[in-house]
């Protein structure tokens, strides 16, 4: 795919963010099924990615476009293998997200909320992004405030209790 760094190179950046920002939100992008993509490259990515101190996947299964040289190259992956492999990293992906984000209970963060009303409950985003919810309230809509990431609900989403609104 032309990719112009290495995998070091990958690792000591990643490394590198950890030390300046411990609770930063690392997410990366992954495409699988790319032509040419061995069940050992697939396997060697997957455990690569996993032993990785990140905390999602935004997983992309190859598709061919037109006029371009992956769509005319050799060793196609098949539809069935690509979406196989997809639903793998995926899955590690929840996994990545779940432990960031018990790792992030207990901390006092500053969230920003959404304005849509999405079940009875408002969401948002703390700075290193973790996705909050709180019981619906219209006044919170867009609006900055000081909390505390108190559990992480059966949906995925964190919980939190309020400490300051911030003007």
């Amino acid at each position: 795919m032309k990719r112009r760094y290495l995998r070091e190179v990958y690792t000591e950046r990643v490394n590198k963010i950890r030390e300046v920002m411990p609770h930063a939100c690392i997410g990366v992008d992954v495409i699988v099924g790319f032509p040419g993509e061995t069940d050992e490259n697939f396997l060697e990515t997957y455990n690569f990615l996993n032993e990785m101190d990140i905390s999602y996947l935004h997983v992309f299964t190859y598709s061919e476009r037109d006029n371009t040289e992956a769509a005319v190259m050799p060793n196609a992956v098949p539809m069935n293998i690509r979406n196989k492999r997809s639903k793998m990293l995926r899955g590690l992906s929840v996994k990545k997200r779940r432990a960031f984000y018990e790792s992030q209970i207990g901390t006092d963060r500053t969230v920003l909320f959404e304005s849509e009303n999405k079940e009875g409950y408002i969401h948002g985003f703390t700075e290193n992004y973790v996705k909050v919810k709180t019981p619906w309230n219209p006044e919170l809509a867009n609006t900055l405030h000081e909390i505390n990431l108190t559990r992480i609900d059966d949906d995925g989403s964190v919980r939190m209790e309020f400490l300051n609104v911030i003007a």
